[in-house]
């Protein structure tokens, strides 16, 4: 390992990571992993890139030095971020999986049990099959969820960059709501919300906002498309900020007119099950019961509306085409997983279909912490915001956390790991 002092997080918790890792390992009695998820490299060596369609990989010994497989454009990237100093790479005209199978006879691991994550969006089935037939010497485990094992608690450096993407995702909510009037289109409300994202130092999100206004709200995963806001239409944002690869997301509600009783009751209903939930998110409450407590209070609702999905999941390091990390741990029901310190959920009480035709939503990011849990949007009113039913020019947005440069908010991070630096629990 290289140490270096220009990574998202000190050397030291890299280490860390790669320690426990091995001991996971261990465990399972292998001698070495194949890691090719782009979020679970990133948390292992801070690697990252646009271009990780293209198969790349990690090969983690259990006692010698590791080194990554990469297509010959992206090894920059291992040089100019990452703590690995081996590296193999291929070019657009070579062969990934040869590549990788070569490394393995020259590092000699061709004979030993190596993992590998079956479950990989970016280890295709036809890589696999090529890799499973190439591969004779030594013997194949799926290994998927060994380096998610780790991801699943954040340690206090992870909570700090959340923190910071949380800072970037109001700076986006508050421009995005002075943006709603009667008049605009999705696309510029849209827009409003990206400026003001990257403006104060949020990263590319994995998924870009969600805007949808009147009956658009009810088309799952819609985002904007030109529709114009009508007078007394509704507005869906759910922003995701973003910092290092690490997220931290919200939903809210712009209502251009009256607010309705029924729109009243579906806003008090959602804030009530926050409410209940945080009070008694903890560690040692299990998935189900968590998702259970949301879930009763949502559909005991009198306006029509449904919770058609999962109550919450698992959220921090993501790359497109997704921000969540649901497959480490969602809030529903039947999982009898347990709540443990460090983990941190967006929690989703949003309601589908109020008076038949409306999708309204109001979340937070929750973090679990020793006896209880906290949120990254604590001081964010979740109250639907009231805009005039008439266009009419913005009005001053309310204060967001002053546009800090990229340098400082690294330099803010530095400073706070410093802090943790005795935190080696996670």
């Amino acid at each position: 390992m290289r140490e270096r002092d220009d990574m998202t997080f000190p050397f030291e918790e890299y280490q860390r990571r790669l320690s426990e890792l091995r001991q996971r390992m261990a465990k399972r009695l292998l001698d070495a992993v194949i890691i090719t998820d782009p979020e679970n490299l990133m948390y292992l060596t801070d690697y990252q890139t646009t271009g990780y369609s293209y198969f790349q990989a990690l090969v983690v010994p259990l006692e010698d030095e590791p080194f990554m497989i990469t297509r010959m454009m992206e090894e920059s990237n291992v040089h100019a971020r990452t703590w690995v100093e081996k590296t193999r790479p291929y070019s657009d005209t070579g062969d990934a999986i040869q590549m990788l199978i070569e490394a393995l006879r020259e590092f000699g691991l061709s004979d030993k049990v190596l993992g590998y994550e079956r479950n990989s969006y970016f280890f295709p089935a036809y890589h696999q099959d090529y890799f499973k037939t190439a591969f004779k010497g030594g013997r194949l485990m799926d290994c998927f969820g060994i380096v998610e094992e780790g991801r699943k608690c954040k340690s206090n450096y992870e909570l700090d960059a959340m923190r910071i993407a949380a800072k970037a995702a109001k700076a986006g909510l508050y421009a995005g709501i002075d943006a709603c009037r009667a008049g605009v289109t999705e696309n510029e409300i849209g827009g409003a919300i990206s400026e003001a994202m990257f403006s104060a130092g949020g990263d590319f999100p994995a998924v870009m906002p969600y805007v949808t206004s009147g009956p658009r709200t009810m088309i799952g995963h819609a985002t904007w498309e030109g529709r114009t806001v009508q007078p007394g239409d509704h507005v869906f944002l759910e922003i995701g900020g973003c910092y290092r690869r690490y997220h931290a997301a919200l939903m809210r509600t712009v209502i251009c007119g009256e607010l309705t009783d029924s729109m009243y009751k579906a806003q008090e209903t959602m804030k009530s099950a926050l409410r209940h939930i945080r009070a008694e998110m903890r560690p040692g409450l299990t998935v189900s019961d968590a998702d259970h407590i949301v879930r009763s209070i949502i559909t005991e609702n009198d306006v029509g509306a449904k919770l058609i999905t999962r109550s919450g999941y698992s959220i921090g390091i993501a790359f497109p085409p997704s921000w969540d990390e649901g497959y480490i741990v969602s809030l529903k029901g039947g999982d009898s997983s347990v709540l443990e310190p460090g983990m941190t959920f967006h929690v989703i009480p949003w309601m589908w279909g109020v008076d038949g035709d409306k999708t309204c939503g109001i979340s937070d990011t929750f973090y679990i912490t020793e006896d209880g849990c906290g949120s990254f949007f604590e001081d964010v009113p979740q109250d639907f915001s009231l805009r005039p039913e008439v266009p009419q020019a913005p009005t001053p947005r309310p204060d967001t956390p002053a546009r800090e440069p990229a340098a400082e908010k690294e330099k803010e991070l530095k400073h706070s790991g410093k802090k943790h630096k005795a935190d080696k629990k996670r």
